[in-house]
């Protein structure tokens, strides 16, 4: 009776390990991530509206109703990618994820100097050789290290009223993510 016991105890613990294992998994080896989405809607280095204002639901969850969202997806293998937009909104802000959709980095208006979106996002590595030979158009541009090779970017812009709807939708429309 002891050997029954001790045998069901163990499958039940050996069961629940392999439950956790799978549910764990289940973002790495899910089609339906952010990643997937972007890549079926648009090629790297394109900035595509993701929120559900620009038509249709939402291409990401979770987008707050009071912002519009922009993201593009990006590879820094192929070089360093360049982020950048004219003009000014009440408030962006910007956060860099890696291809599992985990946030890397984030800033906002406040922390750029001259409150432009302008911001380069590189490797260790390419920093290095950038800061070499930094070029002019580069020096007052926000730099993130990423230690990653495929990521998204996304780029939010408050709404405080609706008359700032299509200032916003304008602004999010002239963001532009070049490889460089």
């Amino acid at each position: 009776m002891l050997r029954i016991a001790y045998a069901i105890a163990l499958g039940l613990f050996g069961a629940g390990i392999v439950h956790i294992v799978i549910l764990l998994l289940v973002p790495e080896l899910s089609e339906r991530d952010a990643w997937s989405r972007l890549s079926a809607a648009a090629g790297p280095y394109r900035m595509i509206r993701i929120d559900p204002d620009a038509g249709g639901s939402a291409l990401v969850g979770s987008v707050d109703p009071l912002f519009h969202a922009a993201a593009c997806r990006f590879d820094l293998s192929d070089g360093v990618v360049q982020v950048g937009a004219p003009g000014n909104v009440p408030f962006w802000s910007v956060s860099v994820y890696n291809r599992g959709g985990q946030n890397i980095y984030s800033f906002n208006d406040r922390t750029a100097a001259t409150g432009l979106l302008d911001f380069v996002i590189l490797t260790p590595t390419q920093m290095i050789e950038l800061r070499k030979d930094l070029p002019e158009e580069l020096q007052q541009s926000i730099f993130v290290e990423a230690p990653l090779d495929e990521g998204i970017v996304v780029v939010r812009a408050f709404v405080p009223d609706e008359s700032w709807e299509e200032v916003v939708s304008r602004y999010l429309g002239s963001v532009s993510c070049t490889q460089g």
